[in-house]
């Protein structure tokens, strides 16, 4: 098929929108009862651009929706304060979501060109996907809504925004080196694959993903034990798999704020430091999460040398790692490292094993004081 002109684009439009444009942004505000300057804010939150006051680009729909989100606002269930950083969030998750669906679609036709011979057939082809589109989105909003609801009325007398959680970035390692040297159809393959896995993974052991973040997956989980198994289970399959580079992990726990479907704090900061000086195949933790895998039978936890890295001045990561059969030396017991981390021992005295000791250019020793001289 040819490049879609502008007669099929109004075709799409009407379909997609519900109708014919005929409405200016001022006769919208007009007729949704909402004020014209708010109108302009929520338009601009949305992420659409600004258009003038006499262009006439709305429907019918864009009135309804406008009078509705006003109507939510009146109801008490979004406040005021807050109503553009909502607006915000929706805009960017629905848009995101939008243009992957008109790259698969497009990509569809270009694999099966008899689907679109012409643009009415294309047109025909947008009107009978769209609702099972619709009901297929409005089948995972409403399983999101209910897992979410469940857990939030669980623990109803904790603060839903803050609370506390182990958080964990999954890494691909060596990814710029990788994308010098693989065509886009191949890096587009190696993404997909990764993408798969870890939600795959992420949800078998309940956590949850917060975002992909090009070749990196940030992820929360409610308990420290999901958390290991989520970081593990990715690291191990990865590994025996060829096609896929190694990937390495930094895990935190704390109090997290949680807003907009994203995750901020010390705690998301410090996962992402962990992560930055972690070797291929390997998983590095806080001690407060290393304190509470301890106990753990499972787990192997091996305290590292420190770093500094930006933000943490001598940082003392341990390594997690699946328990051997049988397990030797001093940190074959995990009571043992949780004293070291939480101070009740002193770790001097042990000889870190040689597969503990990170690469050199990953250890920052702390410099020598330099003697003040007394003024005379």
């Amino acid at each position: 098929m040819t490049e879609p002109s502008e007669e099929l684009q109004q075709r799409l439009e009407r379909v997609l929108l519900g109708g014919r444009r005929k409405y200016t942004r001022l006769e919208v505000a007009e007729k949704a009862g909402v004020p014209e300057e708010r109108s302009r804010r929520l338009w601009r939150a949305l992420g659409f651009a600004t258009v003038r006051d006499d262009e006439v680009v709305f429907t019918d729909a864009d009135v309804e929706a406008m009078r509705t989100a006003d109507q939510l606002v009146g109801s008490g269930l979004i406040d005021p304060s807050i109503e553009v950083s909502v607006t915000r969030a929706l805009g960017q998750h629905l848009s995101r979501l939008a243009e992957w669906q008109v790259d698969m679609l497009w990509e569809l036709i270009r694999e099966q060109p008899e689907l679109g011979r012409s643009e009415r057939q294309v047109t025909r082809l947008v009107d009978r996907l769209l609702p099972e589109l619709e009901q297929v989105q409005n089948f995972v909003w409403r399983r999101h809504l209910a897992a979410y609801a469940g857990r939030a009325f669980a623990a109803a007398g904790d603060n839903v925004e803050a609370r506390t959680e182990v958080v964990g970035f999954v890494d691909m390692v060596g990814y710029t080196r990788l994308t010098r040297q693989i065509d886009e159809e191949e890096l587009s393959r190696v993404l997909d694959a990764f993408e798969t896995l870890a939600t795959e993974v992420i949800a078998e052991h309940h956590g949850r993903v917060v975002k992909m973040i090009g070749d990196e997956v940030l992820f929360v989980a409610d308990s420290a034990v999901d958390a290991a198994e989520i970081a593990l289970t990715l690291t191990e399959r990865t590994s025996a798999d060829d096609s896929l580079p190694a990937v390495r992990a930094g895990m935190a726990s704390g109090r997290i704020l949680s807003r907009f479907g994203d995750v901020y704090g010390s705690v998301v900061n410090l996962a992402a430091r962990l992560t930055s000086v972690a070797r291929p195949d390997t998983i590095l933790v806080d001690r407060e999460l290393a304190s509470d895998l301890a106990d753990e039978k499972a787990y192997e936890l091996r305290l590292r040398r420190p770093v500094t890295v930006r933000g943490y001045n001598r940082l003392r990561p341990a390594a997690l790692r699946r328990s051997s059969e049988a397990p030797t030396g001093m940190f074959a017991s995990s009571q043992q490292l949780a004293a070291e981390m939480l101070g009740l021992t002193d770790p001097s005295t042990r000889e870190p094993a040689p597969e503990d000791t990170p690469p050199e250019d990953q250890v920052t020793e702390p410099k020598p004081r330099r003697r003040r001289r007394r003024g005379r």
